[in-house]
């Protein structure tokens, strides 16, 4: 059986909650605290990793396939200007 790219973000997302949970227990066990920071740094990277990932597939799904037919199922009806508005919005979100 293949796996998906929901598949994949899932899988990451699920590794991400360890990690968190992880940092969690460094804390109650009272660790050093740039141990801790180096994890929080971690988990902040795997977090930007797999929003890049659903960016990327929302351009592909969602934007560039937009009025196609092929498009991802639960796309909304946008014009061009709503649809670059919302991906400008998006962006500057995820920069943050």
């Amino acid at each position: 059986m293949a796996t998906t790219p929901t598949d994949k973000v899932s899988t990451r997302l699920k590794r991400i909650a360890g990690q968190v949970a992880g940092i969690q227990r460094m804390v109650e066990d009272k660790r050093y605290c740039v141990d801790i920071l180096n994890q929080v740094s971690a988990v902040r990277s795997a977090l930007d990793a797999v929003g890049v990932e659903i960016l990327t597939r929302h351009l592909e799904m969602c934007v560039v396939k937009h009025g196609s037919g092929t498009e991802h199922e639960h796309a909304k009806p946008m014009t061009q200007e709503e649809l670059l508005d919302e991906v400008k919005t998006a962006l500057s979100r995820f920069l943050k």
